[in-house]
């Protein structure tokens, strides 16, 4: 997946010289190919994240295609009101590339854990929130912020959990992307970023009847789409690697709610800080987001709403 983003990077940078790459100090080895291929493009903004951000949007200003790239719990989380002012207000076309969302950076603890990320940029008017799953799904989010004409949020979370699709996307911005479609499912499972592989575990394992789909775009998202989702569903159940509020789960009651009511089981990060640090894996059962945890969840769910 990492591989994606950086391949994906470089050929849109080689492609068009108006794109630049913005960077806190993070990401050497991730950037090798590009400060390779496009020595001039690179900018190394330091340990200044707010000035980055006011950086990239006066490179906006002046005709560039800035993507600035830090670490989830960083961009956006520490620079929502250069985000908000210095690029929303005015629609500037800045790519915000926040990597190591969710608990990835797990062992470095509550500073560089990132599950509020969603919440703080979907409020914000004209900004789009990218969150792919796979290398197929990263590489067709760069091309939707490529494309955009305004400022873009993409959260990158856990990078090599393994694909979820067999071939190369094609797909409009804001598609709801079918993984699994089960006529007649009475449960389907929504999911996004690194989550829609636990999504496919649970189909597998737990809920072989379910309907499976990914959301690769928070904002803007296809209302007509997941509400016909709602529609042909009884129980929705969301994963995610963030807080339950404000993120995806968020998202489907709202539209649930106006067209379609269902009832809609949200699974991820409750409003707590973690207690304790480890691996990614300890804090994900740690926070009830684990298959095992999961599982459980949604057999007290199903068993609280029968048919």
């Amino acid at each position: 997946m990492r591989a994606a983003f950086s391949d994906s990077l470089v050929a849109l940078a080689k492609k068009d010289p108006k794109v630049l790459l913005l960077t806190g100090d993070h990401g050497y080895a991730l950037f090798d190919a590009f400060r390779k291929e496009c020595p001039a493009q690179y900018i190394n903004a330091g340990i200044a994240e707010q000035n980055m951000v006011g950086m990239a949007a006066g490179l906006a200003r002046m005709g560039f295609k800035p993507f600035v790239y830090g670490l989830a719990a960083f961009i956006p989380v520490r620079v929502v009101e250069q985000i908000k002012l210095d690029i929303a207000h005015d629609n500037l076309p800045v790519v915000l590339l926040g990597d190591g969302a969710g608990f990835v950076y797990s062992h470095l603890g509550t500073s560089h854990q990132s599950t509020e990320d969603i919440a703080c940029t979907r409020a914000i008017p004209n900004l789009t929130v990218l969150s792919p799953a796979d290398r197929f799904e990263q590489t067709l989010c760069m091309q939707w912020a490529y494309e955009c004409t305004g400022p873009v949020y993409m959260r990158m979370g856990k990078s090599d959990r393994g694909d979820v699709h067999r071939e190369p996307l094609q797909a409009p911005l804001g598609a709801l992307l079918p993984l699994h479609e089960q006529a007649g499912a009475d449960i389907a499972l929504i999911a996004t970023g690194s989550m829609v592989k636990t999504a496919r575990e649970l189909l597998e394992k737990t809920l072989p009847g379910a309907s499976v789909y990914s959301v690769p775009a928070i904002k803007p998202i296809n209302t007509q789409a997941l509400a016909d989702v709602c529609n042909q569903h009884r129980l929705l159940i969301t994963l995610e690697e963030h807080h339950t509020d404000g993120g995806l789960g968020s998202l489907v009651c709202e539209v649930s709610s106006t067209h379609a009511p269902r009832r809609v089981l949200r699974i991820g990060v409750q409003d707590r800080f973690s207690h304790g640090c480890g691996t990614y894996a300890y804090l994900l059962k740690e926070h009830g987001i684990d298959v095992d945890s999961i599982e459980k969840q949604i057999t007290a769910f199903v068993q609280a709403n029968p048919k």
